[in-house]
């Protein structure tokens, strides 16, 4: 039997690399493409043991001819579309590079599919940040959207070019609304990376004080991992559709500090209030306090996903719940620490 190939694009990042992990295993061809700039940080992969099972290329989403060019090369029976500006707050900073990758960046491998090989399959990562200031308990492929980012904007736009895409021209191609997923691969840059490695440094010695910024957002917060699966099943049914993948279960960033630091044994108790609100240990030593420069310019308070159509059509369940996240990421810290 022809081994499928698949373009993962992204494929550096989280869910780019278990994703390849994952269909290696599956035993697919698999094509990793990153921007220039990511080129020299695939320590995801090495972790992984695939940097060298994969075919790397180049890409740059915010040009036309090397998504073509690529599309010419590979006949694709499958394009996972993981790449973007990941960073909701730097968003604010740069929204119009944001725009173009996250937005018209899908718009451009959509018509490129479309003009080139129609038959193949897509997948479009799309965001629970494209919910915003949420207009629903519970979110799911019927709440409206109130994007509050130039991220979740331009992801809004991928996800509903996708849609067009799919009952405009029939090609197969989905979106995955997947809410906050975390793991040790996740980058340093996001909170709770962020809250693993800084307790990890203050256990060494190499940090005296962590700075976050809004304890009481609230996350649906599930096992990346086990989020790639769906990203797979998604393109393996009869019929093209969109899915929200979430645990359905929140907790508040302060949850994750005090569930990280249970798991480091650290006797410490949180103080004060507002933004004087701080962890301190026994010997009244700060570990943990807020810096208003970590708040977004508009906040997203509170996301939970609601995954019954996953659950129904992909058969698909999370397995891990928020105390074995945090477990896992907490031991991989501690373990790779300075190695």
């Amino acid at each position: 039997m022809k081994k499928k190939l698949a373009l993962i694009t992204g494929v550096s990042g989280q869910d780019g690399s278990y994703l390849a992990d994952f269909l290696l295993k599956k035993n697919y061809n698999v094509v990793g493409a990153d921007r220039r700039s990511s080129r020299s940080d695939m320590w995801r992969l090495k972790r992984l043991g695939i940097n060298n099972k994969i075919i790397l290329e180049e890409l740059e989403l915010s040009e036309t001819y090397e998504i073509t060019r690529l599309l010419k090369k590979y006949k694709f029976d499958e394009i996972y579309n993981l790449a973007a500006q990941s960073f909701v707050k730097s968003s604010f900073n740069s929204p119009i590079s944001t725009s173009d990758i996250n937005g018209l960046g899908v718009l451009r491998i959509l018509e490129a599919i479309r003009e080139l090989n129609p038959k193949t399959k897509f997948y479009q990562a799309s965001s629970s940040e494209m919910f915003g200031k949420v207009l629903e308990k519970k979110q799911n492929e019927r709440t409206p959207f109130n994007p509050r980012s130039p991220y979740a904007t331009a992801k809004l736009f991928g996800h509903f070019i996708t849609k067009n895409y799919r009952e405009s021209y029939s090609l197969y191609a989905v979106s995955g609304i997947l809410f906050n997923h975390e793991s040790p691969l996740r980058g340093e840059e996001f909170v709770t990376r962020k809250i693993t490695k800084g307790i990890t440094r203050i256990i060494n010695g190499d940090l005296n004080c962590l700075e976050l910024g809004n304890l009481y957002s609230k996350r649906d917060w599930g096992y990346a991992k086990e989020y790639v699966v769906a990203i797979w099943k998604m393109l393996q049914m009869k019929k093209p559709n969109d899915y929200v993948i979430s645990t359905g279960e929140t907790k508040t960033v302060k949850d994750f500090i005090d569930e990280a630091i249970k798991y480091a044994n650290i006797d410490a108790n949180w103080i004060g209030a507002g933004l004087n609100e701080r962890l301190v240990d026994k010997n009244k030593k700060t570990l943990i306090r807020i810096n208003p420069k970590y708040f977004r310019p508009a906040e997203v308070d509170l996301l939970v996903g609601d995954s019954k159509r996953a659950n129904k059509i992909l058969k698909w369940y999370p397995k891990i719940k928020f105390k074995e996240l945090v477990k896992i990421m907490m031991e991989d810290e501690l373990k790779y620490y300075k190695n």
